[in-house]
């Protein structure tokens, strides 16, 4: 990958509490796969606030491009971080036992005008298209990342191809 493999971090993979972590573990694999460098932190918009703040205000300057935020339940953590930097912010609405991850959906979506927030699906399916999103921003501006991403899909198509009945 050339120029992406020697950089410092470009993805900021953030959540709620570490339980978020198996959901997105999912976005950091697809980084993995096309040799995205990324950061992975815990940092609670509700339990650590002063941090969540530090870490969306420092992002830029610290060399990230994209940040993910996968939270659960009140899902405040996205649209916070969304609040605090001008860097692209997807977030991933994490499953909860409760409503199964609806309320995290809803408060993550309906952003106020003015602080946007790409929202993926619920889950591991939304990490996984959160870790995508984030390569296919970056890939404006690393040819290599957008070869990758071609490659991806080739091999996605070749899977359903082969999988006929």
């Amino acid at each position: 990958m050339g120029q992406l493999e020697r950089a410092q971090p470009l993805v900021g993979i953030i959540m709620g509490s570490r339980s978020d972590l198996e959901t997105m573990q999912e976005a950091a694999k697809v980084l993995d796969e096309l040799g995205v460098p990324y950061e992975m932190k815990v940092v609670s918009a509700h339990r650590t606030p002063d941090a969540m703040f530090a870490y969306a205000e420092s992002a830029e300057g610290r060399g990230l491009k994209v940040i993910i935020a996968g939270a659960g339940g009140a899902a405040h953590l996205p649209g916070m971080t969304a609040a605090k930097t001008t860097l692209p912010v997807i977030g991933v609405p994490v499953f909860t036992s409760s409503l199964h991850g609806l309320d995290s959906l809803l408060s993550i979506v309906q952003m106020p005008g003015g602080v946007p927030v790409a929202t993926v699906a619920i889950g591991k399916a939304g990490a996984k298209n959160a870790g995508l999103l984030a390569a296919q921003i970056l890939a404006l501006q690393y040819p290599e990342l957008r070869a990758a991403l071609a490659e991806y899909r080739a091999y996605m198509r070749q899977m359903v191809e082969e999988s006929q009945p």
